[in-house]
């Protein structure tokens, strides 16, 4: 199995001499388009994606999705899924800067008269990360903090 994007940038006319703008297209495979840039740190648009959210977005995404199929495996009905999830920008040990740390702080509420524990909750979240593609891609480290709700 394999997937595919395509990146699009166009240089901007109205920039001062020697400045590039960091906005871009993302095309996914379906055919949806993605407005992109840089973090606004980096002189990007705060007003677009950037790749760092992205990247966080797709470990969210990855976990939830994960985490749903086995809910799903154990009968365990889930109502709704929230993440708040965070990642912070900082230096690997050879001085390069990289995601250094990432957080899913999820809220599983699940179907009325279902009870789960909070230690098979904790379960099921870390096997949703044991399996999850985009965690396993990850170097960095990945904390995840479930809440029932």
């Amino acid at each position: 199995m394999s997937f595919h994007i395509k990146v699009q940038w166009q240089a901007a006319a109205d920039l001062a001499e020697g400045d590039f703008s960091r906005d871009h297209q993302i095309q996914f495979g379906t055919g949806q388009q993605l407005a992109a840039s840089s973090a606004p740190e980096y002189k990007g648009s705060a007003d677009k994606v950037n790749p760092e959210e992205s990247l966080l977005a797709a470990l969210s995404s990855c976990h939830m999705l994960t985490f749903l199929a086995i809910a799903h495996l154990k009968r365990l009905p889930v109502e709704s899924y929230e993440d708040e999830a965070s990642a912070e920008l900082g230096k690997r040990a050879d001085g390069k800067q990289a995601i250094t740390h990432m957080q899913l702080r999820p809220k599983v509420s699940f179907k009325a008269g279902v009870e789960v524990s909070e230690e098979v909750l904790a379960k099921m979240h870390e096997k949703a990360h044991a399996n999850c593609f985009i965690a396993n891609t990850l170097a960095c480290e990945v904390e995840i903090l479930p809440q029932v709700t």
